[in-house]
């Protein structure tokens, strides 16, 4: 695979980026319109531009607004940071959830509420520490002697520090339940019920994460082809895994203090692109970043509608959308090989 993929095929995946930015703001707009009332899209542009003149505006302004531009958000880090994931260790499995890095951020979390510390702006710093501990001890055990990462090592480092912290969030969530009540939905992954602080705290964080991972397109490309050869192409292998290493640890541990620990998406939608894409990372990255937040609002209107009283958490609906479509790919041998 060279790093500069050739220009043949350029023009279908540019233009198939177009057609999902469409696709995308659809569902934005789908996504403010859904609820408990539903709002037609001309009503939805006039509350827009009118805050404050009726409740429909309110309601949009107040409540659907934060938690379509979040779920953007969540979406847009979740997909690009498995997307790294895959590219820098070299195994399709590799994604926040699988790795621990989402349980490492949530275990964090978890510390911070029970130090009383209860504020997104408090909470978010450690979250980023526990995603950025937990990517790199699952990473250095996953690497072997030749100090390349086993895709099998891998997975099992992530699945056993994934269901240590998991139990330690329980745990010590069962022994103060007056003050983790209100983590019962975010531990789920949720979207709703947050205020716009929440998303003016993690865009930050999620902006920073996402600028670096743009940048890493041709490195991670020359990396696929083994070490000595990203070498002589003139990559710093050390700079480029250590800012892999960032950019997951903002976007991850930012989102999952924001909306909890939501899994899948950052597994099976670099999946899904690299098998229309090819392996250039040049497509992958921001195929990943688009796809991905349409992937969170199809899975947060579903959860609005599915059930006559009340709302399914969209953590609920990506597992049960996610896993089956995952096994199913498995099962073909639709899993592209790195």
């Amino acid at each position: 695979m060279p790093v500069d993929a050739p220009a043949r095929g350029r023009a279908p995946n540019a233009a198939g980026l177009g057609v999902l930015a469409v696709v995308l703001g659809a569902l934005v707009v789908l996504s403010v319109g859904v609820g408990a009332k539903f709002y037609a899209p001309l009503e939805v542009w006039d509350a827009l531009w009118h805050p404050g003149s009726s409740y429909a505006a309110d309601v949009i302004h107040e409540l659907r607004l934060p938690r379509t531009l979040l779920a953007l958000m969540v979406g847009a880090s979740l997909g690009l940071a498995g997307a790294l994931m895959q590219a820098l260790t070299g195994n399709p499995l590799a994604d926040p959830g699988i790795l621990g890095v989402n349980a490492g951020a949530s275990a964090a979390v978890v510390l911070a509420v029970g130090a009383g510390i209860s504020a997104y702006a408090g909470y978010v710093w450690f979250a980023l520490a526990g995603a950025f501990i937990a990517a790199a001890v699952v990473y250095l055990i996953g690497r072997t002697g030749g100090g390349r990462s086993s895709p099998v090592r891998l997975v099992l480092a992530g699945a056993a520090i994934g269901a240590c912290l998991t139990g330690f969030v329980a745990a010590v969530s069962a022994l103060d339940a007056a003050t983790f009540d209100h983590l019962r939905f975010w531990t789920i992954g949720s979207l709703a019920g947050h205020a716009p602080h929440v998303l003016a705290g993690m865009v930050p964080f999620a902006f920073g994460g996402i600028a670096i991972a743009l940048t890493l397109s041709r490195s991670l490309n020359a990396v696929a082809l083994g070490d000595d050869t990203a070498r002589a192409l003139g990559v710093r292998l050390t700079r480029t895994r250590i800012l892999s290493l960032l950019a997951v640890t903002l976007m991850c541990g930012s989102a999952t203090a924001a909306a909890g620990p939501i899994g899948f998406v950052g597994l099976v939608i670099p999946l899904i692109v690299r098998s229309f894409t090819g392996p250039d990372q040049r497509w992958i990255i921001p195929y990943s970043m688009l796809l991905a937040p349409c992937l969170l609002l199809a899975a947060d209107i579903a959860g609005r509608v599915v059930l006559p009283d009340g709302e399914l958490e969209v953590g609920a609906v990506t597992a049960l959308l996610g896993a089956p479509v995952f096994i199913a790919m498995v099962r073909r041998g639709k899993v592209p090989r790195l």
